[in-house]
């Protein structure tokens, strides 16, 4: 069986997770998608750190670190936006596990009501990772990221809390 667990992220986790951040695998299907230096990494760490409405979170699978989770609630206190990458390194099957680990943090531990995602356009594996987590794809934001050369889509997803009990719910009875 897997021992994993979300932890929050601190500054010893710093370079790993930089290094995960600017790894062509991951940078690519970023907002920003310049490689990061260690200062402005550092400014990022320190500004959500003080932000109580921000949780940056590390994902461990046999006590390795292999995933980062960031869940920011910006709406109210009930509704966050998440995001999150793996170390390009992770054995298969981490992606799956970082996300249920991350929604039953979202769920059971901040109590949220709802979590919503985001996914460039081009970015399959991410659209259908949500999908498979059970989120609902609530619509696409055409050219609404420009990437330096072309402007992307922005697809949207959304989870409930009542949805995501009833997935939960589904899979114990299997």
């Amino acid at each position: 069986m897997t021992a994993q667990k979300l932890r929050p992220m601190t500054e010893a986790d710093l370079v790993r997770v930089l290094e995960w951040r600017n790894h062509p695998k991951v940078r690519g299907y970023m907002y920003t998608s310049h490689e990061i230096g260690i200062d402005e990494h550092r400014r990022w760490f320190a500004r959500a750190n003080k932000n109580s409405a921000i949780d940056l979170l590390i994902y461990e699978r046999d006590d390795q670190a292999c995933g980062f989770v960031n869940i920011t609630r910006t709406r109210c206190s009930e509704v966050a936006d998440w995001g999150f990458y793996l170390s390009p390194t992770a054995q298969k099957g981490t992606g799956r596990l970082l996300g249920e680990a991350a929604l039953a943090f979202a769920f059971e531990t901040l109590g949220l009501h709802k979590l919503s995602g985001e996914a460039l356009g081009f970015n399959e594996r991410s659209i259908a990772f949500h999908k498979a987590l059970g989120f609902t794809e609530e619509g696409c934001l055409r050219d609404q990221h420009f990437d330096g050369a072309m402007y992307q889509n922005v697809m949207c997803f959304g989870l409930l809390k009542n949805e995501w009990l009833a997935r939960m719910k589904e899979s114990n009875n299997d």
